[in-house]
């Protein structure tokens, strides 16, 4: 196996936008309820506007052009050619930071926080303050492309690999979502190099009706939060677990339903109030979409959860990685630091008072302060 690592390009051929195109204007809608909101799913109409949209005003070629700002590269890691953004910053002490999205993310949250993050003293930071950035694609997602067998354990061996053939010999992480499980395994099995990490969601850390403590009122909290990520709002995990193939039939072939799968989990996780644009970009949100529509990893990326799926609720190794926590209050479930400390080396813990799952992209500086704070104690 070769270990180079070549420069990429995004450079979507016309042929798969005009393609889109002819499939947008001959979407087959369905009836839908009026006067539910969003109580039964995307709603119609919401939808339709934001297919509108995509079809008549959103630019893949000036997203396209902005993506390909970054400094992007593939190397073959475990046989999979393995797609990241390299952004080295000018000073000369910067520490490595490896940034991980999930599920149903990309590389996209991370545009806002690279700049802030890379050049601090131009976005009101200080110079100590510096980070050498890697954003990779997880297999099977977006722009790494569809992949079988790979599972938070492989793309934390994959990433273990990455950083070794970058050159770093100590470095950070920071992980969403799935991003958060690939970056928790980074401390399980390259504790040597991964000096700290910071997270967003320990799921082993999430109160149910057995752990909780019901006489603090923030325990109570979270587990009304957790029993309605579990009964209302996680049937999109309970299927992508057990029956992605067949899921992946209607999304891969229908932009509109890839589309609505997405955009729902941008409603359910995000501080939003009426739609999602009330806390994210819509041509952000819509590039995110993209991604997945023009690299067909529906299917590919929904098996995370069925390769996972053998694990929930078992206990998780315990790590000695110094391990810091941001709670966004309007993410997908919230931990609870009396759990978390069970198996995890808790040096921080900061509670927000807004932003939700997809951190980086509702609320860069937050995310962007809580990441140098982090990892100030950590640099040589």
């Amino acid at each position: 196996m070769s270990e180079a690592i070549t420069p990429f390009r995004i450079d979507v051929p016309q042929s798969q936008l005009d393609d889109l195109h002819r499939r947008l204007d001959d979407t087959r809608w369905p009836d839908g309820v009026t006067g539910v909101g969003w109580a039964q799913g995307i709603p119609l109409g919401y939808t339709r506007e934001l297919v509108r949209y995509w079809r008549t005003t959103y630019d893949w070629r000036a997203q396209e052009r902005r993506l390909n700002t970054y400094p992007q590269f593939r190397t073959e890691i475990d046989g999979h050619a393995v797609h990241f953004l390299h952004v080295r910053s000018a000073e000369p002490d910067a520490m490595p930071l490896i940034l991980t999205h999930g599920w149903p993310g990309s590389i996209v949250e991370f545009l806002d926080v690279i700049g802030p993050l890379t050049d601090p003293i131009a976005h009101g930071g200080r110079a100590e303050d510096a980070f050498d950035v890697v954003v990779p694609t997880v297999p099977g997602f977006g722009l790494s492309g569809p992949a079988i067998g790979w599972s938070t354990s492989r793309a934390a061996r994959a990433w273990a690999e990455l950083m070794r053939r970058l050159g770093y010999e100590r470095y950070a992480a920071h992980g969403e979502d799935t991003g958060a499980a690939i970056s928790r395994e980074l401390a399980v099995i390259d504790s040597e190099h991964l000096v700290a990490l910071h997270v967003t969601m320990i799921a082993s850390a999430t109160v149910t009706s057995e752990t909780a403590d019901l006489d603090d009122p923030a325990e109570r909290q979270a587990l009304q939060l957790a029993q309605r990520a579990q009964y209302e709002l996680g049937a999109y995990a309970i299927l992508q677990a057990t029956r992605p193939q067949t899921l992946s039939y209607a999304l891969a072939d229908s932009p509109v339903g890839q589309l609505a799968w997405i955009v729902e989990r941008f409603k359910d996780w995000t501080d939003s109030a009426d739609v999602p644009e009330d806390a994210v970009d819509r041509d952000t949100m819509l590039t995110n979409v993209m991604i997945y529509w023009l690299n067909g990893t529906a299917g590919s990326s929904a098996r995370y959860y069925y390769e996972g799926a053998a694990t929930w609720g078992k206990p998780e190794p315990a790590i000695e990685v110094p391990v810091a926590v941001a709670v966004l209050p309007y993410d997908l479930g919230v931990p609870v630091r009396r759990i978390a400390e069970r198996s995890h080396n808790i040096v921080r813990w900061t509670e927000f008072d807004r932003g939700g799952h997809f951190a980086a992209m509702e609320e860069p500086d937050l995310i962007t302060d809580d990441l140098r704070a982090t990892f100030r104690d950590y640099r040589r």
